[in-house]
């Protein structure tokens, strides 16, 4: 099993307490820093511009340029987005601001994208938000047009949503054959099938069941298409906190957290002692999860954690 880390972005408001804005950047870049040294496998940041549960007048930063800063203050973990809204940008230019972002990392980008789903968020920047059908559509050929502008010399694409023609994107990045995409979310009839076609991994949250039924149906989509399912990264995002009992680490959770969670996801999340953490996250390596990005509340519980699970 391997191990990323959400970094703390503002979306949650959990950048709420710090008033100077230089400062909450800081907080979060050394969240990246403590990871990277303490050996996560990757950060992560989520692509919102409003936070939740309702909009506020709090810091949230944005994913793109936060992705750039972030490579070049780490040496060595992986740095991605949970997931880019597709939505927000032309998806030419942002398979160009992709491979920049992997030049400058010397090869770290995880590319996450997905169809995007904050209705609230996309009408207040003024972003027209369609019907989920259509936002899966503009995905796909969202997805064509960033491959190919990773692999073709000069790039053409003829869809209904989006066209290049003819374009050039020099450097395409350090990684071959190209920057590992990520598509989120756990549609079943139509992102998973887009996952089994075009996707390097996956990321999916829920309960163990939850989790080995939509890998089930992943490997369906593999096997219709002649896929290899084992070369699909396997990720899923869970909070994370551990304690020196059980109840030590409950009480770490905001009791407004834990209400939105709900009791099976607080029963089944990596909350507990290191023998509670231990047994569940061996749970979710059987069902055949290969990396846990974990949302890690307190800055203390990151070498913590790593201390007792990361080699």
């Amino acid at each position: 099993m391997k191990y990323g880390i959400s970094l703390p972005q503002g979306w949650t408001m959990e950048l709420a307490g710090i008033t100077d804005h230089v400062q909450a950047y800081e907080f979060m870049t050394q969240y990246a820093q403590l990871a990277d040294s303490c050996g996560y496998e990757s950060a992560w940041l989520v692509d919102h511009f409003h936070t939740v549960p309702y909009p506020a007048q709090e810091v949230t930063f944005e994913a793109w340029t936060s992705t750039a800063a972030l490579a070049r203050d780490t040496k060595r973990i992986r740095i991605g987005q949970m997931v880019t809204c597709n939505g927000y940008r032309n998806p030419a230019l942002l398979a160009k601001m992709a491979s920049t972002v992997d030049v400058l990392s010397h090869g770290r980008l995880n590319f996450g994208i997905g169809a995007g789903w904050y209705e609230q968020e996309c009408r207040a920047y003024g972003y027209d938000f369609p019907d989920a059908p259509t936002r899966l559509r503009q995905l796909r050929e969202a997805v064509q047009v960033i491959l190919a502008m990773w692999t073709q010399e000069e790039a053409t694409f003829e869809g209904k949503y989006y066209q290049v023609h003819g374009a050039i994107n020099q450097p395409k990045g350090v990684q071959k054959p190209h920057i590992p995409l990520l598509i989120g979310g756990g549609g079943e009839r139509v992102t998973l099938k887009l996952v089994a076609q075009y996707g390097d991994a996956c990321n999916f949250q829920g309960d163990p069941a939850t989790l080995e039924h939509k890998l089930a149906v992943l490997k369906s989509h593999c096997a219709a298409i002649g896929r290899d399912y084992e070369s699909i990264h396997r990720t899923s995002t869970i909070i994370c906190s551990p304690g020196d009992t059980d109840e030590q680490a409950l009480a770490k959770i905001p009791e407004n957290l834990r209400t939105r969670l709900g009791g099976r996801a607080v029963e089944t999340a990596l909350i507990g002692t290191p023998d509670t953490i231990r047994q569940r996250i061996a749970e979710l390596e059987a069902i055949g999860i290969q990396e846990l990005q974990l949302v890690i509340l307190q800055p203390d519980d990151i070498q913590r954690f790593a201390s007792e699970f990361i080699a």
